[in-house]
């Protein structure tokens, strides 16, 4: 068997680490007896962990469970259970595959990290600036457990984001305060509150130097690489464990650019990635794309935990604006101008845009952007079928075959 072409990125070590202690304590709270133990708040991933962390809450993402299940290539075997349950299989395969897990009793956590299920909420916690999903996702456990079930309703379709906008979310904001003041016992502390958006900040920073990085060619990290390597900004960010784990991986691309080692040996083409990544395939993908001599370089997927705006002086406004100004929260003109500008700094030579069956809240492909894109930017695209979860949607032969007609249509304009 030949050598894989995908170079291994040495802080990943670091990762694994900091990653298995975050589940270890999350395991560990969950199963304890303690009248004094940690309580866990389920949080959707693109929602207010920081408010969560302040009242001392540890947090869990589903959705960084989903994504386990998918890379796992376990969904299509928990999805009908959650079928069976009445939730349609046109619907998240996020949300079908972690109830089928959870009905199961079967989740790659126990082997990846010895760990009894996934930790049982005290409180549920979602933000609807992704999908209305994620709040009938949350209800099934509130139905299962009976624990309390608070979130926000974000608004879709933004241009600018107004006062009036900000305003009606701060206050959705502070509305969850009584719920978790009451279950955690705590009183709401804003200086603690300070403390966890100034670190989310810090580790947006960092987060967003590790993209730009991929700007130069030749690249030293791929969109492949990046899926991975965003874990500790989606479920560590607001404590300094992620604040820590991403100077590391920094200095290692910035040595690979000193050293001329690129993530793809003669890196000839340069991709974009938009839409959902399929989870099952993305060694399949990396390894097919280096075979090219093609590099995804940038997607807009790994940039939705960029929240610059955690810089502003009020935590509220920080945290509001900051999952408000979402790609996937913004109308189709805002994204297009967004894409242009992404094109031109990445260096882009085609697009890969995802119509993930059952995410179509992060499909921008259905009602003619890639045609708008194209004829705007000169760059070519395709658009390959298939979903985040669900490999029975997805064609190996048919992606295979678009992936191969993406290099020679290139290769062929120059």
């Amino acid at each position: 068997m030949s050598e894989s072409p995908i170079k291994k990125i040495q802080a990943t070590g670091m990762m694994r680490k900091l990653m298995t202690e975050h589940f270890l304590e999350l395991d560990a709270a969950a199963n304890s007896s303690a009248s004094d133990r940690p309580l866990i708040a389920w949080c959707t991933s693109v929602g207010p962990a920081e408010l969560l962390r302040s009242f001392g809450f540890l947090v869990y993402f589903p959705e960084n469970h989903g994504a386990v299940l998918g890379s796992s290539r376990v969904a299509a075997d928990l999805i009908p259970a959650a079928n069976a349950r009445g939730y349609s299989p046109d619907i998240c395969s996020y949300l079908t595959s972690d109830v089928g897990s959870y009905l199961k009793q079967q989740t790659p956590l126990m082997k990846a990290f010895g760990m009894k299920g996934v930790p049982r909420a005290d409180v549920l916690v979602y933000n609807t600036n992704q999908c209305r999903d994620v709040q009938d996702w949350l209800a099934f456990y509130q139905r299962e457990w009976g624990v309390p079930l608070i979130g926000i309703d974000t608004q879709r379709g933004l241009g600018e984001i107004t006062a009036d906008h900000l305003d009606g979310l701060i206050a959705q904001h502070k509305s969850l305060i009584p719920t978790l003041a009451e279950v955690s016992g705590r009183k709401f502390d804003l200086d603690r509150l300070k403390e966890v958006v100034a670190s989310s900040y810090r580790c947006t920073l960092l987060w967003k130097r590790v993209l730009e990085l991929a700007a130069h060619q030749p690249s030293p990290i791929s969109f492949f690489d990046c899926t991975i390597h965003m874990g500790p900004a989606v479920v560590l960010r607001g404590t300094p464990a992620a604040e820590e784990y991403y100077p590391v991986l920094i200095k290692e691309l910035e040595q690979r650019i000193a050293d001329g080692i690129a993530a793809v040996d003669g890196e000839k083409l340069r991709y974009y990635w938009e839409g959902m990544p399929v989870w099952g395939k993305l060694r399949d993908h990396a390894e097919q794309f280096a075979g090219q001599h093609a590099c995804v370089v940038a997607s807009t997927y790994c940039n939705s935990w960029v929240f610059e705006a955690m810089g502003l002086d009020d935590p509220f406004e920080a945290m509001a604006r900051s999952y408000t100004e979402l790609f996937i929260v913004r109308g189709e003109d805002w994204k297009e101008d967004y894409l242009k500008a992404k094109f031109a700094d990445y260096g882009i030579d085609g697009i890969i845009y995802h119509d993930a069956k059952t995410c179509p809240n992060n499909s921008n492909c259905r009602y003619g952007m890639p045609q708008r894109m194209t004829r705007a930017t000169g760059v070519p695209y395709v658009t390959i079928n298939g979903d985040l979860n669900d490999l029975r949607m997805y064609s190996e032969e048919q992606a295979r075959t678009q992936f191969e007609a993406l290099a020679e249509q290139i290769e062929e304009s120059r």
